[in-house]
């Protein structure tokens, strides 16, 4: 018997690389996209699945990027707690006026 593949599936291991990728190695929280496009497709996989398991091929797929896509938002969500928290400490610098001390370290 024939399966077809899972649709959704290799797309959400697709965005759940690319968000993991991105968010390690350039744009972190822009890396949020791509882990939300993965885990919508996974879900939307893994529904399809259990609805008719017999019939689909490539659930470990689905699966996989659903795991890839979560430590990627996690990853992207650290990295945007740091850039937030980089403009905080610029802001808080700037508005005390203490540009001397910033020589001095």
């Amino acid at each position: 018997m024939h399966k077809n593949k899972l649709p959704g599936a290799s797309t959400s291991l697709t965005m759940g690389i690319v968000s993991l990728v991105t968010s390690l190695c350039c744009c972190g929280p822009f890396a949020a996209i791509f882990s939300i496009i993965g885990i919508i497709n996974a879900n939307k996989a893994t529904r399809i699945y259990n609805e008719n398991p017999s019939e689909y091929e490539g659930y470990e797929n689905a699966k996989t990027g659903k795991i890839l896509s979560y430590i990627g938002l996690a990853f992207a969500v650290f990295a945007l707690i740091i850039v937030i928290a980089y403009f905080g400490i610029i802001a808080a610098i700037i508005a005390n006026g203490d540009w001397e001390k910033i020589h001095d370290i």
